[in-house]
């Protein structure tokens, strides 16, 4: 084969062993993140607004070009917003809470702001969805569920594992932010929000920067430990509990805690 391509045998393995580029490793990492948008969008975002929400996971730019090449080689495109405004908003729900960060991510003490929100891990047998409730005095994950249904008691879950773990008393007049999905304006979570007297708070529409501390830290899970892909469910939950309760909160050192680590910053007041 070599002779008939008229190239060289050392030439040919050379080039067998030099594997997949760096170019094409971050390709993949970035197209499963484009999927999840898009399809967490109801297939309504564009090249451009998916774009503006990477760069601000990643904490650098992705060209809006690159993002609409890959659209375009892997048939997404963009569906009309009126035909999936309904699905995906809840503005005529009750249940729709003011702004109360409005983009301040610092909290003077822990239990005092939370944020959550809810993402998207495929594997080869099925997507499995993954709710968190993160504390902003630190940074520390405090809770979070895992599931193959994205519904309210996701999220429900999410919410009564930082109750088990922190205790329902420390829940108490904390500031809990998340989106305006149909899942976090439910009856049902309200009315667990309201039982651990907890006060809600939502992002302005459609606005992922109004959320981004815990939309920063899903871009981190992701690039930083998570597979493009998984053979099964079981490796993927696997992965996600090692991150986040072993590595993440204990071992990463966080540059918003000045290099602390969530861990370690979120108990600095009790230490003190």
């Amino acid at each position: 084969m070599a002779e008939i391509l008229q190239v060289s045998k050392s030439g040919y393995y050379d080039w067998l062993g030099r594997g997949v580029s760096l170019r094409e490793q971050e390709n993949q990492i970035i197209y499963h993140d484009v999927l999840e948008i898009f399809l967490a969008s109801r297939m309504s975002a564009g090249s451009r607004r998916i774009a503006k929400c990477l760069s601000q996971m990643y904490g650098y730019p992705i060209n809006r070009k690159r993002i609409a090449r890959m659209m375009r080689e892997n048939g997404l495109i963009a569906k009309g917003r009126k035909k999936y405004i309904v699905t995906t908003e809840s503005k005529d729900s009750v249940n729709i809470f003011p702004n109360l960060l409005k983009r301040d991510f610092t909290a003077q003490t822990r239990n005092q702001k939370m944020v959550s929100d809810t993402t998207y891990i495929y594997t080869e047998e099925g997507w499995l969805y993954l709710a968190a409730i993160m504390d902003l005095y630190g940074r520390k994950i405090v809770g979070m569920a895992i599931s193959e249904k994205n519904d309210q008691n996701l999220v429900i879950a999410a919410l009564e594992d930082a109750k088990n773990r922190i205790g329902k008393k420390h829940l108490e007049g904390c500031i809990l932010h998340s989106d305006r999905g149909s899942t976090y304006a439910s009856n049902a979570y309200i009315e667990k929000m309201h039982a651990y007297k907890m006060i809600g708070s939502m992002s302005r529409t459609g606005n992922c920067w109004d959320n981004a501390p815990i939309e920063s830290f899903w871009g981190r899970m992701k690039v930083e430990w998570l597979n493009t892909c998984y053979k099964t469910k079981e490796e993927a939950i696997s992965d996600v509990y090692e991150y986040i309760w072993a590595y993440y909160n204990r071992i990463r050192l966080h540059s918003t805690n000045g290099y602390e680590t969530p861990e370690a910053y979120y108990y600095k007041e009790a230490i003190a």
